[in-house]
């Protein structure tokens, strides 16, 4: 894995141990390509980068654009929160009022808003026909479907997770002769300056470079694959792409280094707590590290040992992706990568682990001094 600094602070020495733990899997599974940025509020980001867009293609580096899957509902978080700022919308608006095309008014429909959206407590049964989103049903067929479905639980009640419930959005923004692509440009890309970040699936291969996605077809053999338009249709749950220079960007509003754009209370409402994930807690890689784990408005928060982390994971054909910073230390991390590989969960796990247990030395040895000067 190239490094991409030119030079790596003392306290930071241990990426250089993480990194090349990150290499030797990637090197051993034979991963396609991938990077990651770490970065600390202040200081000069640090990335990493291995192997290439494609077989003989341009090495992987900070403008190589992937696509973000998931990871987009944390975009999508921010944007919805920065209208409800603008007083344009609220957290109580209903998606009766947001869609009324498709009735969300039978069966208790009429209580869903748009907080339960994006807090994954709509109450409708797990990832609800993502199958039919796969198989290109239009949007408008899906939403309809959608509202004709009989909840599992009232709205806020349970943790219900959703994509193609995120499909109201980019109905209402073209209902108000915009669209998702045009308000995250406006409110985020252009007033952070993200290089080359964008929506969609054109925009992605009009990229000057842009990692090909790869599914596995053993452990360690990958073969490049189409990419395919069908969640990019539902775009506020997965249709960003983004280069980890973008994400460093990202990151530092998220820590507040870009005030104008995104306040801290805004970063703090998507992360305050909605409803409870104890499925997370069953998560292999990071089982033993999380005490809690709940829902925010596009994020999840993760109490990791004691710790608040925000994060968020993306999955779609050919690629992953992982956000997550902690506002404790004012730190944060992505990673992106042209396979599906779940070598990534373990990466952020054992990144997150190895982090808080050199802050927690720094800290033991500075209490250490300070009580024998005293």
């Amino acid at each position: 894995m190239a490094q991409a600094t030119a030079q790596v602070h003392p306290e930071h020495q241990w990426l250089d141990s993480f990194a090349e733990h990150v290499r030797q899997q990637a090197k051993d599974h034979n991963i396609p390509g991938m990077g990651l940025v770490f970065v600390e509020q202040g200081q000069p980001a640090h990335f990493e980068f291995y192997g290439k867009t494609e077989r003989n293609g341009d090495d992987i580096d900070a403008d190589t654009v992937f696509r973000l899957a998931s990871v987009s509902k944390t975009f999508t978080g921010v944007l919805m929160a920065k209208l409800v700022e603008q007083r344009k919308l609220a957290w109580q608006t209903p998606l009766s009022r947001l869609a009324p095309e498709f009735g969300f008014t039978p069966q208790g429909h009429d209580r869903l808003t748009l907080a339960h959206l994006l807090s994954q407590s709509s109450g409708f049964s797990p990832n609800a026909y993502d199958n039919l989103i796969e198989a290109n049903y239009p949007l408008s067929r899906v939403l309809n479907m959608l509202a004709d479905l009989e909840p599992l639980c009232s709205p806020g009640r349970c943790y219900t997770y959703q994509n193609a419930l995120f499909g109201v959005l980019e109905h209402y923004f073209e209902s108000q002769q915009s669209s998702y692509q045009q308000q995250l440009t406006q409110q985020l890309f252009v007033p952070l300056n993200m290089p080359h970040a964008s929506v969609g699936k054109v925009a992605l291969q009009s990229s000057d470079s842009w990692a090909k996605p790869h599914i596995a077809i053993t452990r360690s053999k990958w073969r490049k694959s189409p990419v395919e338009n069908n969640y990019y249709r539902f775009s506020p749950a997965a249709g960003v792409n983004a280069s980890l220079a973008d994400m460093e960007i990202w990151l530092r509003a998220l820590l507040g280094e870009y005030p104008d754009v995104m306040s801290q209370e805004l970063v703090s409402t998507v992360t305050t707590p909605h409803i409870r994930t104890r499925r997370e807690l069953r998560r292999r890689a990071w089982r033993s590290f999380l005490n809690d784990a709940h829902y925010g408005l596009g994020w999840r928060i993760y109490d990791f040992k004691g710790h608040t982390v925000n994060y968020h994971g993306g999955w779609v054909k050919g690629y992953r992706a992982d956000v997550a910073f902690v506002p404790e230390f004012g730190v944060g991390y992505a990673m992106l990568m042209n396979a599906e590989s779940n070598l990534i969960n373990g990466f952020t796990a054992q990144f997150w682990s190895r982090f808080f247990a050199i802050r927690h030395a720094e800290g033991e040895q500075l209490r250490q001094q300070t009580a024998a000067e005293e």
